[in-house]
């Protein structure tokens, strides 16, 4: 086998799945609420105990959200010209002739992904916590029914961007699933794709 290199350390692996396994629980629990599917309660026990699992279920992805600023803010937020030469070339991924630029850690796709997911999630996770809580602020009923609005349409934007993120993850780039499994890449897979990172690390 290739050489392997590092990617993901086992902290980022487990938070990783800590948040797609919150973040299913919350999806399937949230259509339930918003379709008020009756067939939840076979899943669930009931509309109650759904609501207490939907709740706390919010709290652990909202921890886990937090932990990843500390793995992934910092790189998403640095944009360079070849980052904006990769978005204007579509990654690559509408024509195989398409040469991009070489790539950091992450590649511009995975920063805006990224940037998307902490916006959205801190809406979701704020507007949802105002929704359970109410707490006592003057002209409540105002403010529960902006969270409502909030969440509902962060609830939307994520429904639409994390299959795409599992689609580019595993059917459109053969070998990236791996590094939320065992954390490693051949380095050939890692030259060919974040040549900078591999660069930077001097692999």
């Amino acid at each position: 086998m290739s050489n392997m290199v590092r990617k993901a350390n086992a902290f980022e692996i487990l938070n990783h799945w800590v948040l797609a396994v919150t973040f299913f629980i919350l999806a399937i629990s949230g259509f339930g609420f918003l379709f008020h599917l009756e067939q939840m309660n076979s899943l669930f026990g009931s509309f109650d105990q759904m609501r207490v699992i939907h709740n706390y279920a919010g709290l652990v992805f909202a921890v886990s959200l937090f932990l990843t600023i500390f793995n992934y803010l910092p790189v998403s937020l640095i944009f360079t010209g070849e980052d904006i030469i990769w978005i204007l070339k579509g990654g690559g991924y509408f024509s195989k002739g398409t040469t991009v630029p070489p790539q950091d850690r992450l590649n511009a796709g995975q920063k805006g992904y990224y940037l998307l997911l902490l916006l959205t999630g801190i809406a979701i996770a704020a507007s949802g916590l105002i929704i359970w809580l109410r707490p006592m602020i003057a002209d409540i009923n105002r403010w529960v029914l902006l969270s409502h609005l909030v969440h509902n349409i962060s609830f939307d934007v994520l429904l639409i961007a994390v299959p795409s993120h599992i689609y580019l993850a595993t059917l459109a780039n053969p070998g990236t699933f791996r590094i939320m499994v065992y954390g490693t890449v051949p380095l050939e897979w890692a030259k060919k794709r974040h040549a900078r990172w591999v660069e930077k690390k001097g692999y």
